[in-house]
């Protein structure tokens, strides 16, 4: 018996004979099922051992099992918050039970970045500039609040957002908000003096269902609002696709998501499912032409948008990359829920947000090649040839891009030097002609980012 219960990994279980006298020949075993007594936490850093011991705590039901109790502090071990951890089972002060007792060292969770990259449109001036600042560990709860600014010739973006742990299964629930106002600066829509302002607020719930060293599954739901307002000529409503009659976008949306994360020794899949339904509340947009034009946008619309990337590892600082997005709607949408191609993190060779449609869909594949090292100076330098290839179609009724599709080949060059810059450079040659540009970075192929950490 007591065989059976250490196989199982009950380490601290067995079963023993007592004294006794045997009668009828019968013999009594006296089973005794480890458990543990306490849990004892020294911190060196600024982190609440509750938060911890919770995390713990979930895997230590009586019959205390070693391979959960392994697996849980492994789990924890993963935690951007906790650099150091060590654990050390001990006796317990009665028979059967156990003390175990943590040392955890937390990590610096106060990061920032200094950003630079042409992942804007041209027409707001596509060289984008910002700082990025984030702490990881505010209140010493594990809740992370970010920060950034963004700016390029024509626009300035900022974010802000809270993220605060709910429970030891690290259920989350966050905020954000983001604001971005843009000027058009590219001739000759410069002189028809085009200006926009855009706002996002989000408030989400997300819980992991399973948790192990080789993954996770993890639901949510998101509530989100966006509304855009557009002016022209010194501030006349710019009423365009989708607005009203004021040139304002209002979305209201009920999105629900499913995500997995797979990791192997060689391998890292990650997957991402969102069902996003369209709600008529808080003044959601009916379009100005809506009386007349029965393929406009409707508030009440239902998408599905799927991700997906699958790293693989072939030698060490030698990666295939896949990365894969897709998104089905019913209906018409308006441009704020629209699929949007090409540009810097999509089909490179073509600038940003070069198509716009209900539906689409975007793969690319690369590999990333070590051509300089210097463990050293922890510097890697690797040579990225990469294949982009999207699709963009309307809903019924609606007229589809010209070019529907678009695909680029091209040769990039990566820089790491450890965890201060990651600089990459791109070039895509685009094989489906685009028609006649004007002469940006982004319009030539290149695309380009720079993300500088001091600290």
């Amino acid at each position: 018996i007591t065989k059976l219960y250490v196989d199982n990994g009950y380490i601290t279980s067995g079963a023993f004979i007592p004294p006794q006298t045997i009668e009828n020949g019968t013999v009594k075993i006296k089973i005794v099922e480890g458990s543990l007594e306490d849990i004892r936490v020294t911190v060196r850093g600024r982190l609440n051992p509750a938060y911890v011991r919770g995390r713990i705590a979930i895997a230590t039901g009586k019959p205390l099992n070693l391979n959960r109790l392994l697996e849980a502090l492994q789990v924890l071990r993963l935690d951007p918050v906790i650099s150091r951890l060590s654990a050390e089972l001990a006796a317990g002060t009665r028979p059967g039970t156990n003390l175990l007792d943590v040392t955890v060292e937390v990590a610096d969770t106060l990061t920032g970045s200094v950003i630079l990259d042409n992942g804007r449109s041209p027409a707001v001036g596509g060289f984008r500039r910002g700082v990025q600042i984030e702490e990881g560990n505010l209140t010493g709860n594990g809740d992370r609040v970010r920060a950034w600014y963004l700016n390029t010739d024509g626009s300035n973006d900022w974010d802000i957002s809270y993220t605060l742990p709910v429970n030891a299964h690290d259920g989350t629930i966050g905020i954000e908000y983001r604001n971005v106002s843009s000027d058009v600066i590219q001739s000759p829509l410069d002189r028809l003096d085009i200006a926009s302002d855009y706002q996002d607020a989000v408030l989400s719930y997300r819980q992991p269902v399973t948790r192990s060293p080789d993954g996770e599954l993890a639901f949510g739901a998101t509530f989100e609002y966006q509304r855009s307002q557009g002016w022209f000529l010194g501030g006349r409503p710019f009423v365009a696709y989708g607005t009203d009659n004021d040139g304002v976008t209002s979305v209201s949306a009920l999105r629900f998501f499913q995500e997995w994360t797979g990791r192997g020794r060689q391998d890292v899949v990650f997957l991402r499912s969102e069902f996003s339904f369209g709600l008529d509340i808080f003044g959601a947009t009916t379009p100005f032409d809506s009386s007349v034009n029965a393929n406009a946008p409707k508030p009440d619309y239902f998408l599905w948008r799927g991700q997906g990337q699958w790293v693989h590892q072939f030698a060490p600082d030698t990666l295939f990359i896949f990365r894969g997005n897709l998104q089905i709607a019913n209906d018409s949408v308006v441009s704020l829920e629209q699929f949007a191609l090409g540009g810097l993190y999509s089909v490179r060779g073509y600038q940003q947000n070069y198509l716009l449609s209900d539906n689409g869909a975007f793969a690319s594949a690369e590999f990333r090649l070590p051509i300089f090292r210097a463990p050293r100076q922890q510097q890697l330098v690797q040579l990225v040839p990469f294949l982009d290839s999207g699709i963009a179609w309307n809903a019924y009724g609606v007229e589809n891009p010209d070019p529907g599709a678009i695909v680029s080949v091209g040769l990039g060059l990566n820089w790491q030097w450890g965890k201060y810059v990651n600089a990459r450079v791109d070039w895509g040659y685009p094989l489906i002609r685009r028609g006649s540009l004007d002469e940006t970075w982004q319009n030539s192929g290149f695309s380009f980012s720079v993300i500088i950490s001091p600290f």
